[in-house]
């Protein structure tokens, strides 16, 4: 099994989720609000007259546990939804592998339940 793990605008989540449902047939994903920024260093607004400077953007950290040969395609699907076309803060996506997946319900292993066993 193997963990993909992004950091997306707000504004692109349920276009990246779409995205790797449509791409790979997955379906399950777990959503945190986030804050950060990259290589931008935040954003600098103008209200009424005043300059406003915000260091972290809002985003959103998408989790979605896959099996080993939809790992790909889901971050090739993340990629591609993420994209924003702006200059930067688009996020980042990233895999890890894990282990020892069991459904808290069930107490079954996640393989077990894919596979339909």
């Amino acid at each position: 099994m193997v963990k993909v793990e992004a950091v997306v605008i707000r504004e692109r989540i349920e276009t990246v989720i779409d995205s790797v449902e449509e791409a790979t047939g997955h379906v399950g994903v777990t959503v945190v609000e986030a804050v950060g920024h990259g290589r931008q260093r935040g954003i600098t607004h103008e209200y009424r007259g005043r300059v406003f400077e915000s260091r972290f953007l809002p985003k959103a950290l998408l989790t979605f546990i896959v099996d080993d040969h939809h790992a790909e395609a889901v971050v090739e699907a993340i990629a591609d939804a993420a994209r924003s076309g702006n200059e930067s803060g688009d996020g980042l996506v990233w895999t890890s592998p894990v282990e020892n997946v069991t459904h808290n319900r069930t107490g079954r292993k996640l393989r077990e339940v894919e596979v339909g066993a």
